[in-house]
């Protein structure tokens, strides 16, 4: 049974960086908000390359990314998951990305992990014609990538 992305876009005109994911975590849905699970290591990744300390709180979460006009979403609209599992999803319908770009100033498109690259080359490429560049994930399944690797990697990518 597919289950439906329910929550928005974090961006606003200013956003200059979107960065995909593939679906929530079950962490995730349950807070309605992105890179929920404890052990993502999302925010504090984010938080190393702007200087800012770790957000707490949802609220704070949402201004780290705007004053730093980067925007957050996934990939997928609904999709058959299970559990948290990218390598389980099937019967992906994707979210409307190019609907996004449009509204915004968003230069350049990263990938939070390989399967969010895989899946929006696929499904949405065609779409907003628009490259993305694969970063790894934050994802705990990442177990190869420590924390100091990740922000290594990231900040190589990103110019924040």
């Amino acid at each position: 049974m597919p289950i439906t992305h329910t929550f928005e876009p974090v961006y606003d005109k200013k956003s200059k960086i979107l960065i995909l994911g593939t679906f929530p975590s079950v962490k995730s849905r349950a807070r309605d908000f992105y890179y929920q699970h404890p052990q993502n290591r999302f925010w504090k990744v984010i938080s190393a390359l702007v200087g800012w300390s770790t957000p707490d709180t949802i609220e704070d979460q949402k201004t780290l990314l705007l004053e730093n006009q980067i925007a957050v979403w996934d990939v997928i609209y609904s999709c058959d998951i299970i559990g948290s599992s990218d390598s389980s999803i099937k019967n992906v319908v994707p979210n409307d990305i190019g609907s996004l770009l449009n509204k915004t100033d968003i230069k350049i498109i990263y990938a939070n992990g390989g399967k969010a690259y895989e899946l929006y080359n696929r499904y949405c490429f065609e779409a907003t014609k628009k490259a993305i560049v694969k970063l790894p994930s934050t994802s705990p399944a990442n177990a190869s990538y420590s924390l100091e690797k990740l922000v290594d990697c990231w900040g190589e990518a990103l110019s924040l």
